[in-house]
């Protein structure tokens, strides 16, 4: 879990993996299953605090068709526990190492992302450190809901009095600060299923990274984030997306719906195999019509049938008529999960797209006109010892997984994100009242 850092703590960042520190990425979708080990490694220079700065570098990476999982969940242990077992002992045999955790990629359990905000009364008419935490911890005890387990927290910005979207109102001039941070959450048992399922193959969850945001990490570039930009994740059964502004994510959400919809509207449309479908979308599939479309044809097996007899001929523009109307319909939900967030007006008019289904012929245009915004297409920013493989913008969760590990977030900290939930559940208004009229 990754929350904001309050001043008042010091220095409550969150740990970063040193030279030759060992992290695993486990990134668990509906279509493939997916493990990378790498190790930290020295660039050559240090950070601001002195401290020398790392890379990343890949030493083993397994792959395997995903069995047990349903949008974005477990749905079966045993198959899924063989799949992620298979995907292990592969980058563990390449690495030539053990793991003994993984970092791994939340897409079910209906993730949310949620803006709660919480003020104090200032003592001095001046805000202090005291001030910003008292007002920041009143915001994340809100984040405290039942039935959801936080996964991410992050502050979006301070309100003092009229004054809107302040980044650091330290030492300001002020009656009323308010605080509005971003609360990424989930259902606690799509996680505990993650965790047994992980278990069971002998490992533990080093922590949780909802599939988005983990995406992010490897494609986005350091100016988009800071400026604004949102990404989406076209995966196999589920469309994610992360929003950022001024180097803060400021809204997540998934959607239940992705390219496996569309391989299976082409396998009801077209009579064939779900096989035969997919192989039809990632060969000749496309978004966009073009003018020979009724001239050309790809060859279908008829569903049920065998023989080379049982084999037609359809126009591809059958083929695109069928694609278009899905990723339509998944970029209109997109639009409107966009409209509804509270940091919509934040996230500037910059789209980037990865994943699997983000390598559709047309994608980019299409998106480009249903979200009425700058898009272009993303896949993992090159890393030492990269896979061929996976260089694709399929691959973009597990090395953003990677990315987290060794770095989770300069401004964030899990332990003070621990102490205001348990705080939160222990009737954490009582002590922020105290505080407040300790202030006074």
């Amino acid at each position: 879990m990754t929350v904001i850092e309050l001043p008042a703590k010091g220095d409550a960042k969150g740990p970063v993996a040193s030279k030759g520190s060992l992290v695993a990425a486990l990134d668990i979708g509906s279509t493939k299953i997916s493990c990378l080990i790498g190790e930290a490694v020295s660039q050559n220079r240090r950070t601001a605090d002195g401290k020398e700065a790392s890379a990343l570098r890949v030493l083993g990476f397994g792959c395997q068709a995903a069995r047990g999982t349903r949008n974005g969940a477990i749905v079966d242990l045993d198959q899924a526990e063989r799949a992620i077992r298979l995907a292990v002992d592969a980058a563990e045999k390449m690495a030539k190492r053990t793991i003994t955790s993984v970092f791994v990629n939340v897409a079910g359990g209906r993730p949310q992302s949620n803006s709660y905000a919480g003020a104090v009364q200032t003592e001095t008419g001046q805000v202090t450190a005291q001030d910003i935490e008292v007002a920041t911890r009143a915001a994340l005890a809100q984040g405290h809901q039942p039935g959801r387990r936080t996964l991410h927290t992050a502050a979006a910005q301070f309100h003092l009095d009229a004054a809107r979207g302040i980044t650091s109102p330290l030492g300001m001039f002020g009656t009323t600060l308010t605080a509005e941070v971003n609360v990424v959450s989930a259902e606690p048992a799509a996680l505990r299923n993650l965790a047994l399922v992980i278990e069971r193959c002998h490992l533990l969850v080093a922590d949780y990274v909802v599939a988005p945001y983990a995406a992010a990490r490897s494609v986005l570039a350091g100016d988009e984030i800071k400026l604004g930009v949102t990404l989406i994740d076209m995966g196999g059964a589920t469309t994610g997306i992360a929003s950022f502004h001024d180097d803060q994510l400021v809204f997540a959400d998934v959607i239940a719906i992705g390219g496996m919809h569309i391989t299976h509207d082409i396998a009801r449309g077209l009579s064939t195999t779900i096989a035969h479908a997919e192989r039809l979308k990632t060969l000749f599939g496309s978004a966009m019509a073009t003018a020979i479309d009724d001239r050309e044809t790809v060859a279908v097996p008829l569903l049920g049938e065998r023989g080379v007899d049982t084999i037609y001929h359809a126009p591809k523009s059958m083929l695109t008529g069928i694609i278009r109307p899905r990723l339509e319909e998944i970029l209109e939900m997109v639009r409107e999960r966009l409209d509804q967030a509270s940091f919509a007006r934040l996230t500037g008019s910059r789209v980037v797209l990865t994943g699997g289904g983000s390598e559709l012929t047309g994608v980019r245009e299409i998106a480009a006109q249903w979200l009425n915004r700058q898009v272009r297409l993303g896949a993992p920013l090159p890393v030492a010892g990269m896979p061929e493989a996976a260089r694709s913008p399929a691959f973009a969760t597990a090395f953003g997984l990677l990315n987290y590990a060794l770095k989770p977030d300069i401004h964030h900290s899990a332990a003070v994100a621990r102490q205001a939930m348990k705080e939160a559940q222990a009737g954490y208004f009582r002590r922020v009242g105290k505080w407040i009229a300790d202030s006074f």
